[in-house]
């Protein structure tokens, strides 16, 4: 028989396509024709194949060789079909058995030695491959234990194209995949009680890991802000199990997944330098563009340190995620989609020396501080839910190292009070109250009394907050009573609320 077909996966973004690969060999002028809009990657295959196969010892087909990737109008990308090119022209040479090759899905990038090397975006591709009924998978030895996160399927992880021969011949049993080499994820994060002082600002964050809150910290260079914004993942919960595969999918597509854990289970956080790019922050690059810090901040926190030092391109191109939670890139090739709930925190000095709260010391003059702080536009503030002033520790916090409390101690407040919110949102596609729409707020199942919202009406109609801040204040106000164990915010939540929005006197905030 001299046709053959098994199938492959194309990702687009983190969503993975079935591909089927068909290899029929005729008579006629000997070469390797390969069609279905492959990329200039796949196109190479032709070359890595004929070596592998040749130096595995399996015969090369001399004949004209057609190979079909479909549906042709899907762009592949990438040399993870290599494997299954190579096992789907050797079945249609007949050193394979065609009907063993057909119910695979096979992922696997060939080395000219016959190595299978490891590639990447085998996570989304396991689980788009799942959903779409197939039950066994041959992916490389070295993606084996990502590969196994996916229940419901039968997983083949081999190192070669000679072993991969070998067990679907029958010769040898399937080889065991190994264990991770270290745990699955690694808690290293820093601990607030690193921290001396700054009581305020360290209720900020407990405020904002509680929540799911966007947090802007605004003050001199050296007082803390930095190390703060640090410590908000160590708070976190731990990801839920539908968290961590969405996680891990997104950085198994950008290549980031740390040797010997394939599994993220903690909240992830990215700091981008500030000559960052808007493709790296956002995603991009040639072709069908990458994840960018943004979808790599999934479920985690996006850490802009000198936030104004930023191109102000970059911080509006988040303005959008910040609201919907996911990014959409169109290119010529096609749009795709990559999730991006994460937590913006951004840290700004008050002026270019960094000393403006300190009239005597700064050297920076007025035009100079509204241009420095104008860099971060009143959209983008409007979107953040904390704004607080840090200051200088006092000489006492310094001398006797105040580092107040732990980690540890917060994150059990914190997993209570995400606790409650989980349990008031149960049955809606929300889990925490940041990402609580306004309109469901004012429905008359969550109306606070109006006696309690009267401070919160006073600032709106004076113009201190806008109607997005008016939402953004009465998610604050739920999280500050999960904090404190009760079953609806009152009026001191409504005013600390208020407080926490507008305490940072940055010029041209937009509460």
């Amino acid at each position: 028989m001299s046709l053959a077909r098994t199938r492959s996966m194309a990702l687009m973004g983190v969503a993975g396509h079935v591909v089927e690969v068909e290899a029929d060999l005729s008579q006629g002028v000997p070469g390797l024709s390969l069609i279905g809009l492959p990329d200039t990657a796949l196109s190479e295959a032709r070359d890595r194949v004929r070596a592998a196969i040749i130096n595995t010892g399996a015969r090369w087909p001399n004949r004209r060789m057609t190979v079909n990737l479909s549906p042709a109008a899907l762009p592949k990308r990438g040399s993870a079909f290599d494997l299954a090119l190579a096992l789907c022209l050797l079945a249609a040479d007949g050193q394979l058995e065609p009907a063993g090759v057909a119910p695979l899905v096979v992922l696997g990038e060939l080395g000219l030695d016959g190595r299978v090397r490891a590639v990447r975006g085998v996570l989304p591709a396991v689980l788009a491959a799942v959903a779409a009924g197939v039950e066994c998978v041959v992916v490389p030895a070295a993606n084996g234990a990502e590969a196994q996160l996916v229940p419901g399927v039968r997983v083949l992880g081999v190192a070669s194209l000679g072993e991969a021969l070998a067990v679907l011949r029958g010769e040898q049993p399937v080889p065991e995949i190994e264990a991770p080499s270290g745990p699955t994820d690694v808690d290293d994060a820093p601990d607030l009680a690193d921290v001396a002082g700054q009581l305020e600002v360290r209720y900020a964050v407990e405020i904002a890991a509680a929540g799911g809150h966007h947090l802007l910290m605004f003050g001199p260079p050296g007082v803390g802000k930095t190390m703060l914004a640090e410590r908000l993942p160590g708070i976190l919960p731990p990801l839920t199990e539908e968290q961590s595969l969405a996680v891990t999918a997104v950085h198994s597509v950008a290549g980031t997944l740390p040797p010997g854990r394939p599994l993220l289970t903690r909240a992830p956080l990215l700091a981008p330098h500030h000559t960052a790019t808007v493709a790296s922050i956002v995603g991009g690059g040639a072709g069908l563009p990458r994840p960018g810090a943004a979808s790599l901040a999934h479920h985690g926190v996006l850490m802009l340190d000198e936030a104004p030092e930023f191109a102000s391109g970059v911080l509006d191109a988040l303005r959008q995620p910040l609201e919907s939670g996911y990014v959409t890139l169109s290119r010529v090739n096609g749009s795709l989609r990559y999730p991006a709930r994460f937590q913006l925190v951004l840290a700004a000095n008050p002026c270019p020396c960094g000393l403006a709260t300190s009239s005597d010391s700064c050297r920076c003059p007025p035009q100079a501080q509204r241009r420095y702080v104008g860099r971060l536009s009143g959209p983008l503030l409007d979107r953040i839910d904390l704004a607080v002033g840090v200051r200088q520790p006092s000489r006492a916090d310094l001398a006797e190292g105040r580092g107040g409390e732990s980690s540890a101690v917060v994150a059990e407040r914190v997993a209570e009070a995400r606790g409650r919110a989980a349990r008031r949102w149960r049955g809606t596609p929300w889990t925490c109250n940041a990402q609580v729409p306004g309109p469901e707020l004012r429905s008359p199942a969550w109306r606070l009394q109006s006696a309690d919202l009267e401070p919160l009406h006073e600032a709106f109609g004076r113009g201190a907050i806008s109607a997005r801040g008016v939402d953004r204040v009465l998610r604050l106000a739920w999280t500050l009573a999960d904090l404190a164990g009760k079953e609806q915010p009152q009026r001191p939540e409504i005013l600390t609320a208020l407080h926490l929005r507008t305490s940072a006197q940055l010029p041209g905030l937009a509460a």
